[in-house]
């Protein structure tokens, strides 16, 4: 495919975007990883933990082949009633960010619905190839369902949700939870996610070298992640979920996205797939945004509507 016009931006985003671009390129190729995971902490998510009434607790436990991970535990200090779980996945591309990044979303859910936020710090690409990831990823949520009691969890109410990276690695634990008989979970929240190693799609051919992770940036997620793997036959279905041909038996699905993003065509066809295997799943395709539009603007009428509608679905989900 050449020559792909992509569709414009929408007028607010784009605004936006001309200051997202000063900071983070819309290329990223393996040279600037090192740099990329430089980034800082939210310096305001301590006050945030504080403001919601929870308590942070860091556990290690086991990982892929038994290798120790961290995940961050947010919870009431004293939580005695079991509420819903939301075990959190990161983003990044599989190559950067830590557990406390897009965390922040979900943590009001602790004062409004007595939840209790986990957050998985697996190990990344390309120190970590396929399948460390989403096995480490797996492995926290297994934990976490089976310490739900301990942590306050109402088992039946236990949700997995990730952006980006995240939303590719919370599909791939949810089929793994499935065809391994593990935690049954009520829902998965699927954020823009990255599901698709082969990155030919129209929409990963119309984005290159605008908004936020291009073609190119996608190329060098998946490469760390699959090495010469990718784009072959030996590329595992929990890694990159597009993969499955089976996408029956799966809790209740929620994907959003933008109109104007790498994702945006393998997002619509999970979801159609989804639907084509009788499951539940809810679709939002937002015109004009760009890969993570409602964090880099957040204050934009359209990244507003977007998370609303995004925390709609998810009140549902958990509400006993």
């Amino acid at each position: 495919m050449q020559n792909l016009v992509a569709p414009p931006f929408d007028p607010e985003l784009n605004a936006a975007l001309e200051l997202v671009t000063e900071v983070i390129p819309s290329t990223l190729t393996p040279d600037m990883i090192p740099l990329m995971r430089q980034m800082p902490v939210d310096p305001a998510l301590d006050e945030l933990v504080t403001s919601v009434g929870a308590v942070h607790e860091e556990r290690t436990i086991p990982g892929y082949e038994g290798e120790e991970i961290v995940v961050s535990i947010y919870r009431r200090p004293e939580q005695t009633t079991a509420g819903p779980g939301i075990y959190h996945i990161h983003g990044g591309g599989m190559i950067i960010g830590n557990r406390f990044l897009g965390v922040q979303d979900f943590l009001p859910y602790i004062a409004s619905h007595g939840a209790v936020v986990v957050s998985v710090e697996y190990r990344l690409a390309p120190e970590y190839p396929d399948p460390v990831p989403v096995e480490d990823s797996y492995a926290g949520l297994v934990w976490t369902a089976n310490n739900a009691e301990e942590l306050g969890i109402d088992p039946t109410r236990l949700v997995v949700a990730g952006a980006s990276a995240g939303g590719g690695l919370s599909a791939g634990v949810t089929l793994l939870a499935r065809d391994r008989k593990g935690p049954a979970l009520r829902a998965s929240l699927l954020i823009y996610p990255m599901l698709d190693d082969r990155n030919e799609t129209v929409s990963s051919h119309q984005i290159q070298g605008i908004g936020v992770w291009d073609r190119t940036s996608n190329f060098t997620g998946w490469n760390a992640l699959l090495g010469d793997k990718r784009g072959t036959d030996e590329v595992s279905i929990y890694a990159a979920p597009a993969r499955a041909e089976d996408l029956s038996g799966l809790p209740p699905t929620f994907l959003d996205v933008g109109s104007a993003e790498v994702f945006r065509d393998e997002n619509v066809a999970y979801a159609s797939r989804i639907w084509a295997a009788g499951g539940v799943a809810e679709l939002h395709v937002w015109p004009g945004g760009f890969h993570g539009f409602d964090g880099f603007a957040p204050h934009a009428q359209m990244s507003i509507a977007m998370v609303e509608t995004r925390h709609r679905w998810l009140k549902r989900m958990i509400s006993a």
